[in-house]
């Protein structure tokens, strides 16, 4: 693998590699090097899924020719197995946060680097969609009602099955086609990143620019900004959150029109779906594949899911909230256990 990625470096640029670092892996197959050489470094990149490798580098050159804050791709192996892009640096959004952190709240700094996240996103969202070809997108091209169950069903046999908890099935699945039908009533007319976190978010010289949006597609503008603020393991303070989101509707509102109170309520149903998926995500990742980062990453999310519950959506999806609360208890059990 690495004497692949070597010789496309070396014949694309006619410069031999000075040393070579594998990258730890994350939550995907892919599997990533740095590159030096002995001036500048460079990103290597191997995977196995071809069609998610040409769906990265055509959303790049794309979003490249937009002016949006994506790195470059730089060569293609003729397999499409490698290819080799600009390295941003060391310092994910999480990273910086974890760093810098001193208090529950975010800083004057970290509050700056969220509101350039958001702003470089709206532009992600209104110029990234302008001429990309979304039928190629994976698995489908619109972020649509089957892909709405999907999530949903990733959390239900993902998550709670995994994790053994009862729950009526019946009663679950009613809560799930009411927030299926809230959502789906929304415009899904820009690109969404889909997997939009403070993981995917790199800090290079106080600017932010964005990774792994191979999973983007069509979609309604909520999705996003709750996938970023409402990140389990960055751990927003619920105060900064509504900051950070009247800021998104303000530069929003810049743009286009927008009913700001409209776009509010249903904002935090979008929530809702996010938090699930990436339960979901957590079940998979960290209880099923032993990963320590996703099953670390539990209880904050159990938490940020019943606090919406009780401080936006009260009542509206009574078996969610139910299973949510009998998850969390047995989790808190089990951990106080000797």
């Amino acid at each position: 693998m690495e004497t692949e990625i070597i010789k496309l470096f070396e014949t694309h640029f006619h410069s031999k590699v000075t040393e070579i670092k594998a990258l730890p892996k994350s939550g995907s197959a892919r599997c990533y090097f740095r590159l030096y050489t002995g001036t500048d470094s460079f990103i290597g990149v191997y995977n196995e899924n071809i069609e998610e490798n040409l769906l990265f580098i055509r959303f790049s050159e794309h979003f490249g020719s937009q002016g949006l804050h994506a790195p470059r791709i730089h060569c293609v192996s003729e397999n499409n197995l490698f290819y080799i892009q600009e390295d941003l640096g060391e310092s994910m959004l999480l990273d910086v946060l974890e760093k810098d952190r001193g208090t529950e709240y975010l800083d004057e700094r970290m509050l700056n680097l969220y509101k350039k996240s958001l702003s470089e996103l709206l532009r992600f969202q209104l110029l990234g969609g302008v001429g990309l070809d979304y039928s190629r997108c994976m698995p489908r091209p619109v972020f649509d009602r089957q892909c709405i169950m999907w999530d949903l069903n990733y959390f239900k046999y993902c998550f709670l099955r995994l994790i053994g908890v009862d729950f009526s099935e019946q009663q679950l699945e009613d809560d799930f086609v009411r927030l299926v039908h809230t959502i789906e009533q929304e415009p899904a007319d820009y690109f969404m990143f889909r997997d939009f976190q403070s993981r995917n978010i790199m800090v290079k010289n106080d600017e932010v620019f964005f990774i792994d949006y191979q999973g983007g597609r069509k979609g309604a503008l909520h999705y996003d900004v709750a996938s970023l603020l409402y990140d389990a393991i960055a751990g927003i303070p619920d105060v900064q959150r509504e900051e950070l989101l009247s800021c998104y509707i303000d530069m929003l509102q810049t743009c286009k029109p927008v009913d700001s109170g409209h776009f509010r309520n249903v904002y935090y149903h979008f929530v809702l779906i996010r938090l699930l998926q990436a339960m979901g995500a957590f079940g998979l990742r960290g209880l099923h594949e032993g990963k320590q980062h996703f099953i670390d990453s539990i209880i904050p999310g159990l938490q940020n899911i019943l606090s919406l519950f009780e401080n936006k959506l009260k009542g509206q999806y009574p078996a969610i909230e139910e299973v949510c609360h009998k998850v969390l208890l047995q989790r808190n059990a089990l951990q106080q256990r000797p």
